[in-house]
């Protein structure tokens, strides 16, 4: 059984800490806010299956470090240009990111503390969704600087915004801000910044008054669709993204 001890210290795009069962896992990047690219792209889902694998958490508090969530807005440039032999590591990372993200079985509370540029569906796909006043969500890496959202935004967006408002969203770079957020049920709360955690901790030491059965168990009732709709589509949009990905490298070249 993975204890806290093996894979506390092990990321150096996450900090962790539990008390009484409720692990915080904060984002970060050189202790700032996390600067997103290889290394977490990388790390969070070997970090996710070693959360997942510890029996010791019950809750979970997801949140980032500073004024932003994540980021930092993507540009032409930073958009990954790979043969079929260099995108396969994407690919696998790609899958197991989300796919270990809700094979964590006990409930995840979001905490979003700021702009999520950058793979704002991690967050989202939390069972309880908090954001600061101060957050929004855009889908800053792909379509609109030349990429193919096909890695899960192509999925969870059209899920929580219906499929029209998803599908604007991707393709026009739409910002959302918290309050929109709220209107629109990607959130749950909107908080000022200094009662975002306080207020995830209140509600992870609510939860965790439940059984350790109960509270794995719930989990995994609600994340059994979501897990079908990766299960079906996320592999094939990972390829597509793949294809665009070595078609900007050879138009490059």
């Amino acid at each position: 059984m993975t204890k806290l001890a093996d894979y506390s210290n092990k990321y150096q795009s996450i900090r962790m800490d539990r008390q009484d069962g409720i692990l915080e896992i904060t984002f970060h990047t050189n202790g700032g806010p996390l600067q997103w690219g290889g290394v977490p792209h990388e790390e969070f889902p070997r970090a996710f299956y070693d959360i997942g694998s510890d029996t010791e958490n019950r809750v979970i508090i997801l949140t980032g470090t500073g004024d932003a969530f994540s980021g930092p807005a993507g540009t032409p440039a930073s958009v990954p240009k790979r043969a079929p032999a260099q995108w396969d590591s994407t690919y696998w990372e790609g899958k197991h990111l989300l796919w270990n993200l809700l094979d964590i079985e006990v409930p995840m509370i979001s905490a979003i503390n700021g702009p999520a540029l950058r793979h704002g569906e991690i967050p989202l796909l939390c069972d309880i969704v908090l954001a600061s006043e101060s957050a929004t969500f855009q889908d800053s890496g792909h379509f609109i600087n030349g990429l193919v959202p096909g890695d899960g935004m192509h999925i969870v967006m059209p899920m929580l915004l219906g499929l029209n408002r998803g599908r604007y969203f991707l393709l026009t770079g739409q910002t959302i801000d918290s309050g929109k957020a709220l209107e629109l049920g990607l959130v749950s709360e909107v908080l000022p910044s200094q009662e975002l955690l306080p207020r995830a901790r209140e509600l992870a030491v609510q939860l965790a008054q439940q059984s350790d059965l109960v509270l794995r168990y719930t989990r995994v009732s609600l994340t059994q669709y979501i897990k079908r709709m990766l299960h079906d589509i996320l592999g094939y949009g990972l390829a597509l993204e793949g294809l665009g990905s070595a078609d900007s490298l050879m138009r490059q070249g």
